[in-house]
C-alpha cells in the first residue's frame, strides 16, 4: 500500500471538515457542525501534526462555555457543549432541544485534557493565560455538577426529558446499553482522572500550587476506585458501567480500552486488561468490536452493540503505544489499513459479519453510517504520520 498517498487523501479529508474558524466539523454529511466530544478527539489526535486545530477547538469551545442552568439546553456553569448548530434551519430538525446543546458528560473532561496537551506540545503560555478561566470554570464542573452524589465518578442523568438518555460516546436518545440513570460509565472515569491530573499541570504552570497538589490527590483516589470498584475478578476485565444504583453493567466492551490510553489502569491490571481485548470475540481482522459477540444483546450492526469503530480504535493503540506494546499497537493500526484498502475510506463505523467487511455508509441495516468521520480520518492518519 502506497501510504504516502493515503497520508495524503487523509489530510485532504480532514480539510475538507476543517471550519473556517480552525476546528474540525464532526462528519460528513451528517454531523457537519462543531461537536465538543468529536472536535476534541480529534485535535488531540492531529496534536503533533497540526497543533492549531487544538487551539482553534479549545477557542470555539471556551467560548460557547456553559454559564447558567437551563434544563432543556442540559447547560451548566462550566460545562462543554455536546453539539451546537449554528444555523436554524439545523436546529429546527431537534426543536425539543436547546442550542448549544450540553448534553455529554465526557465532552468537559476532554477539553482539560486536550488543553493540557496542546500546552506541553507546544508551551504556549499565552493561549493557558487566555483560556485560564474557562479551565478554572471547566475544572469546577467536574468537581461540583459532574459527581452528582459526591462519590468522585463523573454521572449522567438527562435533564431533557427529550436530550440525550446515554451522553458518554456511546451516546442515544434511548436506553440501548440498559443502564439505570445516574450513569457512571467506565471511560468516563479514566477521563476524570486525566483530567484532574491536567488541571493539576496547568495550575502548576499558574503558579497555583496547593490547587495542584489537590487536583493530583483527586486523580489518585479515582485511579484506585476506578480499579476496585469497576474491576470483575472472574472476567479479569472492566465492566462497562455503574449504575444508579451502583450496580455493575458487566458486558464486555471496548470501552475500557480508553483507560490506557489516559493511563488509569493498575498495574496488575493491563495485562489481562489487553489479553481480553485481544480475544475473538472482541478483535477481528478490522479492529476492535465495541461489544463483544458473547454478550447476549450483541448486534454486528448495532451502533455500539457490535460494530467496529476506528476513533474507538485509536484510543487502543494509543494506550499500547504509552505502554510500550509496539507489536499489538501494529496489529490496530494495521486492521484500519486493512479496512481502507477494501472500503476506500475510513468511515464512521462499519460491521463485520461471519468474517467479513461489510460498508455501513451506505443506509444498509438502518444504520447510515457517515463515510467520512474527523475522528476517524484523524485517528488512522496519526497511526501512519510517521511512517
Amino acid at each position: 500500500m502506497d501510504l504516502s498517498a493515503v497520508r495524503a487523501r487523509l489530510w485532504d479529508d480532514l480539510n475538507r471538515l476543517r471550519a473556517s474558524a480552525g476546528y474540525l466539523r464532526a462528519g460528513a454529511p451528517r454531523y457537519s457542525t462543531l461537536f465538543g466530544r468529536d472536535s476534541l478527539i480529534s485535535a488531540w489526535q492531529m496534536l503533533e501534526l497540526d497543533p492549531s486545530i487544538a487551539a482553534a477547538t479549545l477557542r470555539v469551545l471556551a467560548a460557547h462555555q456553559g454559564h447558567r442552568m437551563d434544563s432543556r439546553s442540559e447547560e451548566e456553569p462550566g460545562k462543554i457543549l455536546h453539539e451546537h448548530r449554528f444555523e436554524k434551519s439545523q436546529q429546527a430538525e431537534l426543536p425539543d432541544w436547546g442550542f448549544p446543546y450540553y448534553g455529554s458528560i465526557d465532552s468537559t473532561p476532554l477539553f482539560l485534557i486536550v488543553a493540557d496537551a496542546y500546552v506541553a506540545a507546544t508551551g504556549d503560555e499565552t493561549m493557558l493565560k487566555e483560556l485560564w478561566s474557562a479551565i478554572g470554570a471547566a475544572y469546577h464542573w467536574m468537581v461540583e455538577f459532574g459527581d452528582l452524589d459526591g462519590d468522585g465518578y463523573l454521572e449522567y442523568s438527562r435533564k431533557n426529558p427529550h436530550g440525550l438518555w446515554h451522553q458518554g460516546w456511546k451516546d442515544g436518545s434511548e436506553d440501548h446499553l440498559r443502564i439505570a440513570p445516574p450513569v457512571a460509565m467506565v471511560e468516563v472515569q479514566g477521563y476524570a482522572v486525566a483530567a484532574h491530573r491536567a488541571y493539576a499541570r496547568l495550575a502548576r504552570r499558574r503558579g497555583l500550587g496547593d490547587a495542584s497538589l489537590r487536583a493530583e490527590a483527586s486523580a489518585d483516589r479515582i485511579r484506585i476506585a476506578l480499579n476496585r470498584d469497576f474491576w470483575m475478578p472472574k472476567s479479569q476485565f472492566f465492566a462497562l458501567a455503574l449504575d444508579g444504583s451502583k450496580h455493575l453493567r458487566t458486558a464486555i466492551t471496548s470501552n475500557p480500552a480508553h483507560l490506557l490510553a489516559v493511563q488509569a489502569v493498575g498495574e496488575e491490571r493491563i495485562e489481562p486488561l489487553v489479553s481480553r481485548l485481544f480475544a475473538d470475540d472482541l478483535w477481528t481482522p478490522y479492529g476492535l468490536r465495541t461489544h463483544a459477540s458473547s454478550e447476549p444483546d450483541f448486534d454486528p450492526y448495532g451502533y455500539h452493540l457490535g460494530t467496529i469503530w476506528p476513533h474507538d480504535n485509536w484510543f487502543l493503540y494509543r494506550g499500547l503505544k504509552l505502554l510500550g506494546r509496539d507489536p499489538e499497537a501494529r496489529r490496530i493500526r494495521d486492521a484500519m489499513l486493512r479496512v481502507w484498502e477494501e472500503l476506500g475510506c475510513i468511515p464512521e463505523l462499519l460491521a463485520v459479519v461471519h468474517g467479513k467487511l461489510e460498508d455501513l455508509s451506505h443506509g444498509g441495516h438502518g444504520v447510515g453510517a457517515n463515510p467520512l468521520q474527523a475522528w476517524s480520518s484523524a485517528g488512522l492518519l496519526d497511526m501512519i504520520a510517521r511512517e
